[in-house]
């Protein structure tokens, strides 16, 4: 029997687990057909999805049908929760994309479109709510070919066939075959193209078939599990063990469970697995294992879930999903055994909240937190957490930092924000740790500067299901204070930073390439330096320490990105160097050479210098801020307006397209600037008016230096993240300024 991993995603309300409903009935899954808005939805397991008829979590639902044995993930459509679509991506075979027959391919329905092409993950189209009033066949599929792909055609049923039975295309079959080479040539061979060919195409998103139905009435339904166990093909797995962590979650009796893919061999109950960078290294030390690169753990309990319930089984093999115990420093998008990690998701929150007590917003509404201290709302400085530092050491997962604080100097004459007791404190935090752990993009923070939590979010639904959650199931009542922006920084040219770490009886030298990233890269590593310079078991210390956190900027603090950090030299001492040692170098190396680049410095400083450089400028370093890219339909007699609110709002726009009595534009516009524009556009529109706007990324700050100003950062009094080294002489360390560090420095430069 085929076995096909296939998740749904969709815009929400699009009819994405009434389809799964229906699927499941039509199978014999269920008995009886459950409804979103009744609360009795198979695949709606959690009470908040109950009480609130959206999916927020990924569920699995197992479906067999003909020859086809279909695992089901039912993912969120809520753009709140897309990240947990975006992870569950990574596992799929095939993607079944729902749209609404009656509102078309809306915003989020293009975002999802976009990862599905950034995956590279085969997809099938069902068209529902096909029974409605106003429904057009042909306009609801010209939409998806102009704005999804002109690839997508509607493919028939085929009762009995195999892998060279012919298709019955009728008028489609010319054009599908203009899709493919291999396929032209088959068609103009035999005027036909068969089932071998036409799955062939599908897996390589040459082509995307679409199906049209009601799954409330169950109508198609049956026509799209056929071309379901028709146009798919099963992968072939490798022997070695492999496997994709996409999610991790705690059962009602809080126990641990990760949910992944295996790639590859079969999983045991009782075995011990490895992450990925272990099962790459040939002899992994405990020190790698310390600095959380490398772990091996047991697995306790395998369970296949099916809705709610779930079986307990001792081995599942390749191209399984399930659910395990035991494990304890996994995260979504690790890979376990050969598979390797995944690469850092493209949705990020783009929004900061400070944790508060319950009933402390009214006490900041209207203001953020920075502005009652006199600051300036933009709150995204980072700053490291030793509570976390230590909690995730114990965990194996990586350091994290603060993002969040960018604020001015105290306002001692504001109201300070409402604090929590020393034990709801803890609790809280603790509450908070174990949400983190189910989804790391939360980020939460513990600044100790502001005796302050703060968490990421995508949006205020997110944070409505957060400050449920933890009502429900850790009995705490939380408020949380308006959002603000999550800023970033970058560099423009390259510079190398050096840092050295030398207290009596220490020493660690580290030198590291700072080189601008390709725009969304985040931050990659590497090392250029020869083992002969600097033992192997060092350079993958600092590689470590490279990746173990987010890094601050010197601008306002904000966590680096779409950046190179590469070590191209080093030195430790046969007897004094340590392992901290490196971390400390390195930490150094990196925010000095950042000094040097805020500078103006490009490649290596010039010696000496005789008085400190000036960085009141941005020099090489630059503010970056989120974008949204936004879809906005208004009635055409309103276009001027809405040309000249992106415009105030220092966004960019393509030619608007006139559609009858509607014109719409689309473009890219600052988050800070477009954050409440809807309830604007819905104003001036008078309700005729339809906003749309997605993560579109980070890009230059359009207003870099009030915001630097405000935040009134100064990077050289965080000690936390300090630019000078230390160095030691007559037995005693002292501390040397970042821009006199390469007069002092052990090593030569490599620029």
């Amino acid at each position: 029997m085929k076995q096909i991993v296939a998740g749904i995603v969709a815009h929400v309300d699009a009819g994405k687990t009434t389809l799964s409903e229906a699927l499941l009935y039509r199978t014999g899954e269920i008995r009886k057909l459950g409804r979103v808005d009744h609360g009795d939805a198979f695949l709606d397991t959690n009470s908040l999805e109950k009480a609130r008829g959206i999916t927020i979590f990924a569920h699995q639902a197992l479906v067999e049908h003909g020859d086809l044995r279909l695992t089901l993930l039912d993912t969120p459509g809520h753009v709140d929760f897309a990240a947990e679509t975006e992870r569950v991506l990574r596992v799929l075979d095939y993607a079944i994309l729902v749209v609404s027959g009656t509102d078309g391919v809306q915003g989020h329905t293009e975002t999802l479109w976009r990862l599905l092409a950034r995956y590279g993950v085969p997809t099938f189209i069902f068209v529902n709510k096909c029974d409605a009033a106003g429904f057009a066949r042909e306009a609801i599929l010209a939409q998806l070919r102009k704005r999804l792909s002109d690839a997508i055609y509607p493919l028939p049923a085929m009762e009995q066939f195999t892998e060279g039975s012919a298709v019955p295309l009728d008028a489609f079959a010319e054009d599908i075959a203009t899709l493919d080479e291999e396929a032209m040539n088959d068609y103009l061979e035999h005027g036909v193209l068969s089932v071998g060919r036409l799955r062939s195409m599908i897996a390589v998103r040459e082509l995307f078939p679409v199906y049209f139905g009601s799954a409330l009435k169950l109508e198609g339904v049956e026509e799209f599990l056929d071309g379901l166990e028709t146009f798919t093909r099963e992968r072939e797995w490798p022997a070695a063990f492999a496997a994709r962590v996409f999610k991790i979650a705690h059962d009602g009796q809080h126990n641990r469970m990760t949910w992944l893919r295996v790639t590859g061999g079969a999983l045991k109950a009782k075995e011990i697995v490895s992450s990925s960078s272990c099962a790459a290294a040939s002899t992994p030390s405990p020190a790698q294992e310390d600095d959380g690169m490398a772990w091996s753990e047991k697995v306790d309990q395998v369970r296949i879930y099916n809705g709610a319930k779930f079986e307990t089984v001792t081995e599942v093999p390749a191209g399984s999903v399930c659910a395990v115990t035991g494990l304890t420093r996994t995260f979504p998008g690790e890979g376990l055994g050969a598979e390797p990690d995944a690469e850092s998701p493209s949705l990020q929150p783009v929004l900061t909240y400070t944790v508060l007590p319950a009933g402390a917003e009214s006490d900041t509404a209207g203001t953020s937190g920075a502005a009652k201290r006199g600051g300036t709302g933009h709150d995204s400085v980072n700053r490291d957490d030793a509570e976390h530092d230590a909690a995730k050491s114990e965990t194996g997962r990586n350091e994290e930092n603060d993002t969040a604080g960018q604020d001015a100097e105290t306002d001692n004459s504001s109201p300070a924000l409402p604090q929590f007791d020393d034990l709801t404190l803890h609790k809280v935090i603790t509450a908070l740790r174990e949400l983190e752990d189910e989804d790391p993009l939360l980020h939460v923070v513990w600044v100790e500067r502001l005796a302050e939590i703060h968490v990421q979010l995508m949006g205020t639904v997110q944070l409505e299901i957060i400050q449920q959650t933890l009502h429900d199931r850790f009995g705490l009542d939380v408020s949380f204070g308006p959002g603000s922006i999550l800023y970033r920084e970058t560099i423009t040219a390259p510079v190398e930073g050096a840092g050295h770490f030398e207290p009596l009886r220490h020493y660690a030298e580290a030198h590291i390439l700072l080189e601008p990233g390709e725009p969304g890269s985040g931050v990659t590593v590497g090392s250029a330096l020869s083992e002969n310079d600097l033992d192997r078991n060092w350079q993958r210390l600092i590689l470590t320490h490279l990746t173990e956190r987010e890094h601050l900027g010197v601008l306002v603090g904000a966590p680096l990105t779409d950046i190179k950090m590469t070590l191209v030299a080093g030195r430790a001492h046969l007897k004094h160097t340590e392992g901290g040692d490196f971390r400390q170098a390195t930490y150094r190396a990196i925010r000095q050479g950042l000094m040097e680049a805020r500078a103006g410095v490009s490649g290596r400083p010039e010696t000496p210098v005789e008085s400190r450089p000036d960085t009141t400028g941005e020099g090489n370093c630059r503010l970056l801020e989120p974008w949204y890219r936004f879809r906005l339909e208004v009635p055409a007699d309103m276009i001027g307006r809405a040309m000249s609110d992106i415009q105030r709002m220092a966004g960019t726009f393509e030619s608007p397209v006139t559609d009858g009595e509607y014109a719409v534009i689309e473009g890219e516009a600052p988050v800070s600037e477009m954050r409440d524009y809807a309830m604007d556009v819905n104003q001036y529109t008078h309700g005729h008016g339809h906003f749309s706007a997605t993560f579109g990324g980070y890009k230059p700050c359009h207003d870099a230096k009030q915001v630097i100003a405000a935040a009134a950062y100064d990077p050289e009094a965080d000690l936390d993240n300090t630019p000078d080294s230390v160095f030691c002489a007559h037995g005693a360390g002292y501390p040397v300024k970042w821009y006199k560090v390469p007069e002092f420095a052990h090593v030569d430069y490599v620029m």
